[in-house]
């Protein structure tokens, strides 16, 4: 709920920053999982709301084109943070056997691409970005 809370908050701001500023444009960039694409035995709860996160993106990009708020959401394969660490040991195991012993993403990876996303011209929207380690299959 607090991405939709969020986005309830902020479009009032970024529809008067995109009408009034001088970009004319204002983004905002939520971050799903490739588990919102692709549905993961033992992760039925987190793919679905990594699901949400894409149809919510999707309808909230639709309803604010024509102001010119720009609305994305990056889909971050296997990305190396704590998460993984709190999950519990079967799912752990789970995702090391489907993964091995990849090189992951890193945090300023997917920040560089919310970079790459708001900073394209005022006539480009980014509405989908899937990034993922090279090796992840």
């Amino acid at each position: 709920m607090g991405l939709m809370y969020t986005a309830h908050a902020a479009v009032p701001h970024l529809v008067k920053a995109a009408a009034e500023e001088p970009r004319q444009v204002a983004d905002i960039v939520n971050i799903g999982s490739l588990a919102g694409r692709n549905a993961y035995a033992m992760s039925a709860v987190y793919s679905a709301t990594k699901f949400g996160v894409g149809a919510f993106s999707e309808a909230l990009r639709q309803e604010l084109a024509r102001q010119h708020v720009r609305v994305s959401v990056v889909e971050p394969g296997s990305v190396d943070t704590e998460l993984r660490t709190h999950n519990p040991d079967v799912i752990q195991q789970h995702i090391v056997a489907a993964l091995g012993d990849i090189d992951r993403l890193q945090s300023q990876d997917i920040a560089d691409t919310v970079g790459y996303i708001v900073t394209r011209p005022r006539h480009v929207a980014v509405a989908e970005l899937l990034v993922r380690p090279t090796e992840q299959v």
